[in-house]
Protein backbone atom coordinates (compact mmCIF):
# COMPACT_ATOMS: atom_id res chain seq x y z
CA UNK A 1 0.00 0.00 0.00
CA UNK A 2 1.45 3.68 -0.97
CA UNK A 3 -0.03 7.06 0.18
CA UNK A 4 0.91 10.35 -0.73
CA UNK A 5 0.25 14.00 -0.08
CA UNK A 6 0.96 17.22 -0.23
CA UNK A 7 2.76 18.91 2.58
CA UNK A 8 1.27 21.46 5.09
CA UNK A 9 1.18 24.72 3.70
CA UNK A 10 4.35 26.19 5.21
CA UNK A 11 6.21 23.66 3.52
CA UNK A 12 4.81 23.63 0.28
CA UNK A 13 7.18 26.35 -1.24
CA UNK A 14 10.03 23.86 -0.57
CA UNK A 15 8.01 20.53 -0.76
CA UNK A 16 6.14 19.23 -3.63
CA UNK A 17 5.17 15.58 -2.28
CA UNK A 18 5.45 13.23 0.84
CA UNK A 19 4.96 9.84 0.24
CA UNK A 20 4.71 6.27 2.40
CA UNK A 21 4.89 2.48 1.65
CA UNK A 22 4.39 -0.46 3.78
CA UNK A 23 6.50 -2.07 1.68
CA UNK A 24 4.43 -5.30 0.62
CA UNK A 25 7.46 -7.51 -0.06
CA UNK A 26 7.59 -10.35 -2.19
CA UNK A 27 7.85 -13.89 -0.64
CA UNK A 28 11.12 -15.64 -1.46
CA UNK A 29 11.79 -14.12 -4.88
CA UNK A 30 13.55 -16.17 -6.83
CA UNK A 31 16.32 -13.91 -7.99
CA UNK A 32 16.88 -10.46 -8.89
CA UNK A 33 14.10 -7.45 -10.07
CA UNK A 34 15.40 -4.31 -11.40
CA UNK A 35 13.70 -1.06 -12.44
CA UNK A 36 14.83 1.47 -14.47
CA UNK A 37 14.44 4.92 -12.92
CA UNK A 38 13.89 7.71 -15.66
CA UNK A 39 14.90 11.14 -14.67
CA UNK A 40 12.92 14.18 -13.49
CA UNK A 41 15.50 16.58 -12.70
CA UNK A 42 14.60 16.82 -8.84
CA UNK A 43 15.75 15.69 -5.87
CA UNK A 44 14.42 13.12 -3.43
CA UNK A 45 14.77 12.54 0.59
CA UNK A 46 14.05 8.58 1.04
CA UNK A 47 14.27 6.56 4.76
CA UNK A 48 13.74 2.87 4.10
CA UNK A 49 12.86 1.37 7.39
CA UNK A 50 13.78 -2.27 6.46
CA UNK A 51 17.16 -3.89 6.75
CA UNK A 52 17.45 -3.74 3.04
CA UNK A 53 19.82 -1.21 1.97
CA UNK A 54 19.22 0.37 -1.34
CA UNK A 55 21.29 -1.09 -4.18
CA UNK A 56 21.69 0.29 -7.56
CA UNK A 57 23.26 -1.22 -10.91
CA UNK A 58 25.84 0.30 -13.31
CA UNK A 59 24.24 -1.50 -16.61
CA UNK A 60 20.64 -4.30 -16.62
CA UNK A 61 23.83 -7.36 -16.56
CA UNK A 62 25.69 -5.83 -13.53
CA UNK A 63 24.68 -8.99 -11.00
CA UNK A 64 27.00 -6.58 -8.27
CA UNK A 65 25.68 -3.46 -7.86
CA UNK A 66 26.17 -1.19 -5.26
CA UNK A 67 25.07 -0.76 -1.80
CA UNK A 68 23.92 2.96 -1.07
CA UNK A 69 21.88 2.64 2.26
CA UNK A 70 18.70 2.89 4.15
CA UNK A 71 18.57 6.47 4.54
CA UNK A 72 19.65 8.59 1.15
CA UNK A 73 19.28 11.72 -1.09
CA UNK A 74 18.32 10.92 -4.27
CA UNK A 75 20.01 14.05 -6.20
CA UNK A 76 18.83 15.65 -9.50
CA UNK A 77 19.56 13.80 -12.33
CA UNK A 78 19.47 14.03 -16.27
CA UNK A 79 20.42 10.34 -16.28
CA UNK A 80 18.41 6.77 -15.58
CA UNK A 81 19.55 4.14 -12.94
CA UNK A 82 18.83 0.83 -11.95
CA UNK A 83 17.73 -0.15 -8.61
CA UNK A 84 16.77 -3.75 -6.98
CA UNK A 85 13.16 -3.82 -6.22
CA UNK A 86 13.34 -7.51 -5.32
CA UNK A 87 12.48 -6.85 -1.16
CA UNK A 88 10.38 -3.78 -1.07
CA UNK A 89 11.32 -1.93 2.23
CA UNK A 90 8.66 -0.24 4.43
CA UNK A 91 9.80 3.58 3.38
CA UNK A 92 8.54 7.28 3.44
CA UNK A 93 9.75 9.70 1.08
CA UNK A 94 10.15 13.59 0.38
CA UNK A 95 10.12 14.99 -3.19
CA UNK A 96 11.80 18.52 -2.78
CA UNK A 97 10.86 21.56 -5.33
CA UNK A 98 13.55 22.46 -7.36
CA UNK A 99 15.88 24.89 -5.41
CA UNK A 100 15.14 23.36 -2.39
CA UNK A 101 17.99 20.98 -1.51
CA UNK A 102 20.40 23.62 -0.18
CA UNK A 103 17.89 25.04 2.34
CA UNK A 104 17.20 22.29 3.63
CA UNK A 105 19.78 20.09 3.42
CA UNK A 106 22.60 23.12 3.49
CA UNK A 107 24.42 21.83 0.79
CA UNK A 108 23.86 22.89 -2.85
CA UNK A 109 22.32 20.67 -5.09
CA UNK A 110 25.24 20.53 -8.06
CA UNK A 111 26.93 18.43 -5.34
CA UNK A 112 23.75 16.00 -4.99
CA UNK A 113 23.42 15.46 -8.73
CA UNK A 114 23.63 12.80 -10.62
CA UNK A 115 23.90 10.84 -7.64
CA UNK A 116 22.77 8.87 -4.33
CA UNK A 117 24.18 10.61 -1.36
CA UNK A 118 23.79 8.65 2.67
CA UNK A 119 21.94 11.02 4.71
CA UNK A 120 24.13 10.68 7.53
CA UNK A 121 26.70 12.11 5.41
CA UNK A 122 24.88 15.45 5.58
CA UNK A 123 23.26 15.18 9.17
CA UNK A 124 24.40 13.78 11.69
CA UNK A 125 23.89 10.34 12.73
CA UNK A 126 22.44 11.46 16.38
CA UNK A 127 19.88 13.47 14.29
CA UNK A 128 18.94 10.68 11.66
CA UNK A 129 18.95 8.05 14.66
CA UNK A 130 15.92 9.99 15.90
CA UNK A 131 14.34 10.48 13.01
CA UNK A 132 15.01 6.63 12.10
CA UNK A 133 13.20 5.69 15.71
CA UNK A 134 10.75 7.99 15.75
CA UNK A 135 9.34 6.27 12.32
CA UNK A 136 9.74 3.04 13.53
CA UNK A 137 7.71 3.43 16.08
CA UNK A 138 5.11 4.78 14.07
CA UNK A 139 3.36 1.97 12.57
CA UNK A 140 0.53 4.13 10.59
CA UNK A 141 0.93 4.95 7.17
CA UNK A 142 -0.50 8.46 7.70
CA UNK A 143 1.10 9.11 10.85
CA UNK A 144 4.39 8.26 9.50
CA UNK A 145 3.76 11.48 6.88
CA UNK A 146 3.16 13.63 9.88
CA UNK A 147 6.73 12.35 11.87
CA UNK A 148 8.33 13.58 8.54
CA UNK A 149 6.79 16.59 8.06
CA UNK A 150 7.49 17.44 11.98
CA UNK A 151 11.28 16.64 10.93
CA UNK A 152 11.33 19.41 8.08
CA UNK A 153 9.17 21.48 9.34
CA UNK A 154 11.79 21.48 12.55
CA UNK A 155 14.12 23.12 9.87
CA UNK A 156 12.56 26.09 8.85
CA UNK A 157 14.08 28.75 11.27
CA UNK A 158 16.96 28.11 9.24
CA UNK A 159 14.85 28.51 5.87
CA UNK A 160 14.63 32.27 4.49
CA UNK A 161 12.79 31.09 1.39
CA UNK A 162 13.44 30.53 -2.32
CA UNK A 163 15.70 32.89 -4.50
CA UNK A 164 13.72 35.10 -6.09
CA UNK A 165 15.51 34.60 -9.10
CA UNK A 166 14.98 30.48 -8.77
CA UNK A 167 11.12 31.01 -8.91
CA UNK A 168 10.94 33.10 -12.01
CA UNK A 169 13.29 31.07 -13.71
CA UNK A 170 11.28 27.81 -12.73
CA UNK A 171 7.58 28.88 -13.48
CA UNK A 172 9.37 30.28 -17.06
CA UNK A 173 10.78 27.00 -17.56
CA UNK A 174 7.38 25.05 -17.00
CA UNK A 175 5.80 27.43 -19.87
CA UNK A 176 8.41 26.54 -22.18
CA UNK A 177 10.21 30.04 -21.83
CA UNK A 178 13.59 29.71 -23.42
CA UNK A 179 16.60 29.96 -21.16
CA UNK A 180 18.20 32.90 -22.97
CA UNK A 181 14.86 35.47 -22.52
CA UNK A 182 15.11 34.17 -18.81
CA UNK A 183 18.46 34.93 -18.76
CA UNK A 184 17.76 38.56 -20.22
CA UNK A 185 14.51 38.56 -17.82
CA UNK A 186 16.78 38.05 -15.02
CA UNK A 187 18.75 41.49 -15.20
CA UNK A 188 21.97 39.16 -14.52
CA UNK A 189 24.59 38.01 -17.12
CA UNK A 190 23.95 34.97 -18.69
CA UNK A 191 27.09 33.15 -17.45
CA UNK A 192 26.04 34.75 -13.55
CA UNK A 193 22.62 33.35 -14.12
CA UNK A 194 23.11 29.91 -15.03
CA UNK A 195 25.74 29.11 -11.99
CA UNK A 196 23.03 30.50 -9.70
CA UNK A 197 20.36 27.97 -10.95
CA UNK A 198 22.66 24.72 -11.48
CA UNK A 199 24.09 25.02 -7.64
CA UNK A 200 20.60 25.97 -6.74
CA UNK A 201 18.53 23.34 -8.92
CA UNK A 202 21.43 20.87 -9.86
CA UNK A 203 21.36 20.91 -13.64
CA UNK A 204 21.90 23.57 -15.66
CA UNK A 205 19.04 25.75 -17.09
CA UNK A 206 19.61 23.84 -20.68
CA UNK A 207 19.96 20.58 -18.95
CA UNK A 208 17.08 21.02 -16.76
CA UNK A 209 14.72 22.57 -19.81
CA UNK A 210 15.47 19.45 -21.60
CA UNK A 211 15.01 16.85 -18.65
CA UNK A 212 11.52 19.62 -18.08
CA UNK A 213 10.73 18.60 -22.06
CA UNK A 214 11.59 14.48 -21.38
CA UNK A 215 8.72 14.44 -18.78
CA UNK A 216 6.60 15.93 -21.09
CA UNK A 217 6.60 13.55 -23.94
CA UNK A 218 6.80 10.79 -21.19
CA UNK A 219 3.24 12.43 -19.91
CA UNK A 220 1.38 12.55 -23.36
CA UNK A 221 2.91 8.95 -24.38
CA UNK A 222 0.65 7.84 -21.62
CA UNK A 223 -1.82 9.97 -22.25
CA UNK A 224 -2.08 9.58 -25.60
CA UNK A 225 -0.45 5.77 -26.22
CA UNK A 226 -0.92 5.49 -29.57
CA UNK A 227 0.36 8.74 -30.59
CA UNK A 228 2.72 8.71 -33.44
CA UNK A 229 6.55 9.66 -33.07
CA UNK A 230 6.37 12.28 -35.77
CA UNK A 231 3.28 14.12 -33.96
CA UNK A 232 4.54 13.51 -30.51
CA UNK A 233 8.10 15.10 -31.55
CA UNK A 234 6.10 18.23 -33.07
CA UNK A 235 3.66 18.30 -29.92
CA UNK A 236 6.82 18.94 -27.53
CA UNK A 237 8.64 21.44 -30.14
CA UNK A 238 11.89 18.93 -31.12
CA UNK A 239 12.92 19.74 -34.50
CA UNK A 240 12.25 16.59 -35.97
CA UNK A 241 11.62 12.99 -35.06
CA UNK A 242 15.32 12.10 -35.13
CA UNK A 243 15.78 15.00 -32.67
CA UNK A 244 13.53 13.58 -30.51
CA UNK A 245 14.47 10.32 -30.40
CA UNK A 246 18.25 11.07 -29.38
CA UNK A 247 17.18 13.03 -26.44
CA UNK A 248 14.98 10.14 -25.53
CA UNK A 249 18.04 7.58 -25.72
CA UNK A 250 19.89 9.63 -23.57
CA UNK A 251 17.68 10.54 -20.97
CA UNK A 252 16.18 6.73 -21.11
CA UNK A 253 18.90 4.64 -22.16
CA UNK A 254 16.05 3.17 -24.13
CA UNK A 255 14.53 4.09 -27.52
CA UNK A 256 10.83 5.40 -27.58
CA UNK A 257 9.84 2.19 -29.44
CA UNK A 258 11.57 0.23 -26.55
CA UNK A 259 10.01 2.12 -23.60
CA UNK A 260 6.43 1.46 -25.31
CA UNK A 261 7.19 -2.04 -25.54
CA UNK A 262 7.63 -2.42 -22.08
CA UNK A 263 4.53 -0.87 -21.19
CA UNK A 264 5.67 0.77 -17.62
CA UNK A 265 2.78 1.01 -15.18
CA UNK A 266 4.13 4.79 -14.12
CA UNK A 267 5.57 6.65 -16.85
CA UNK A 268 9.59 6.99 -15.17
CA UNK A 269 9.78 3.01 -13.49
CA UNK A 270 10.39 0.83 -16.67
CA UNK A 271 10.71 -3.11 -15.42
CA UNK A 272 13.72 -4.67 -16.92
CA UNK A 273 13.14 -8.01 -17.78
CA UNK A 274 15.60 -10.97 -17.28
Amino acid sequence: MRLSRPPKAALTPFIDLLWVSDGEAVANPSRTIKELVLPTGATHLVFRLGETPLKIYSAPDDITGQTVGTSVIGGPRARPYIKDITTPEPTVGVLLRPGAAELIFGVPANELAGKHTKIDDIWSPTQLDKIRSRLLETPQLEERLTVIEDVLMARLPRIKGLNPLIIHALDNFRLSVPVGEVARQSGYSHRYFSRIFTEAVGLSPKKYCRVLRFGRVLDRMQREPGIGWGDLAYAEGYADQAHMTREFREFAALSPGDYRKAVPSAPRHVPLSQ
